[in-house]
């Protein structure tokens, strides 16, 4: 169990564990001890915040790699509003969101959540990990001390404790009418740009595949609509079973002329007519009038929906009644900017859950148990903060080898 907490809190920082910095030139010297803010009196050192922000911005300058596929990411300088840059705005919504963490702790009792010896244990020994495992450079560069990054582990686990019972008396009663979904297939033909001569063949074609498909609805609607051009293709969706007041609801993605149609339909119809609607043409089939996995998916959908507009909702409710009071002067002082980065290169573990555990304790004997854990141990180990260039050297000197 100790282990475990252990893990949690080390992976609080995951994000922030491995950064590699491209220091500005010139910039000042960041003081972790200065008061940033209050929160009901209680003080928010700036090394708090600094290890917060520099964990977003590695976490978002690491899924840009991911989809673009590349590092070159600027965009902090670019103005997000007038007069506020997206660094800017990237430090305030950090700010925002951890005043928000100190009055989770602050109302962690109310809610029967608390940390435990253990778990403060833990946090004190992931903390001393941390600093171990960092060059001086990169500490004074964070400006973070190890008792605050105590406290930023220690805000994290409230956060993620405080999560289930702030929505715990949710609403979880979901009527068939908010949740029954239809199935169907399609295939839609877009007119967009063309010509209305263009426009008239895609009709002419909608009308063949719709043709076809009425002989056989059962037939594979990909493969007709393919024989008349092997371009188009049949695709799945869902829709509400009932029709909302408002048919232009923005949760629907589908036309109304086309949900009109298939509310009028039985399983396994095909719609009477061609749809023509401003951006094309359809030939649709109702599949399912019920279908009991999309409905499914649709209470849980709406259940999340509710849990986080509660969780919202109390959140910000704590915030307007509390008093938050934030030095400007000092916040400035911690900026992101294009030419000051950090990189993410978090280790890859293979941590198993309590659960998928049991599941394998019959086939692990007590030896490979042992081995395992030493295994997990190291990888905990190895999930701390390692500045890029460190790694760059040792890949060098491992290439050279």
């Amino acid at each position: 169990m100790k282990e475990m907490s252990k893990r949690a809190a080390v992976a609080a920082l995951a994000g922030v564990m491995a950064m590699g910095m491209l220091t500005g030139c010139g910039e000042k010297k960041l003081d972790g001890t200065k008061t940033v803010a209050t929160v009901n009196g209680t003080e928010i050192p700036m090394g708090v915040l600094s290890v917060m922000v520099r964990h977003s911005q590695a976490q978002t300058e690491a899924m840009y790699a991911s989809f673009m596929g590349g590092s070159d990411f600027a965009i902090w300088d670019t103005e997000a509003e007038e007069g506020k840059t997206f660094g800017q705005q990237a430090v305030e919504q950090s700010l925002e969101e951890l005043e928000t963490m100190y009055l989770m702790k602050e109302k962690a009792a109310d809610y029967g959540v608390e940390i435990t010896e253990e778990d403060q244990k833990a946090i004190e020994e992931a903390a001393a990990e941390f600093m171990k495992a960092n060059s001086q450079e990169t500490i004074e560069k964070l400006a973070v001390t190890e008792d605050q990054v105590k406290t930023y582990l220690e805000l994290r686990t409230y956060e993620a404790r405080m999560q289930e019972p702030i929505v715990a008396d949710v609403d979880t009663e979901v009527s068939e009418e908010e949740s029954q979904q239809s199935s169907f297939s399609y295939v839609s033909l877009s007119t967009a740009d063309l010509e209305e001569k263009d426009a008239e063949k895609k009709k002419e074609d909608a009308q063949e595949i719709l043709d076809t498909m009425k002989k056989d609805p059962e037939a594979d609607f990909d493969e007709t609509a393919k024989a008349v051009n092997e371009e188009y293709a049949a695709l799945d969706g869902t829709f509400d079973t009932t029709a909302p007041e408002d048919e232009d609801d923005a949760s629907s993605s589908y036309p109304t002329e086309v949900l009109e149609v298939l509310r009028s339909l039985e399983d396994g119809e095909m719609g009477p007519d061609v749809i023509e609607t401003d951006t094309g043409y359809y030939v649709v089939r109702l599949d399912k009038k019920l279908d009991e996995e999309a409905t499914a998916n649709k209470k849980d959908s709406i259940i999340e929906e509710r849990k986080s507009e509660l969780y919202t909702d109390t959140t910000t409710s704590w915030r307007e009644e509390a008093e938050i009071n934030v030095d400007q002067k000092v916040l400035k002082t911690l900026t992101v900017t294009d030419n000051n980065k950090f990189t993410v290169s978090v280790p890859e573990t293979e941590e198993m859950t309590e659960e998928s555990a049991e599941e394998t304790t019959e086939e692990t004997t007590a030896e490979d148990e042992t081995a395992e854990d030493a295994d997990s141990e190291e990888l905990s180990d190895e999930e701390v903060l390692v500045p890029a260039e460190e790694e760059a050297e040792a890949a060098g000197e491992e290439a050279a080898e």
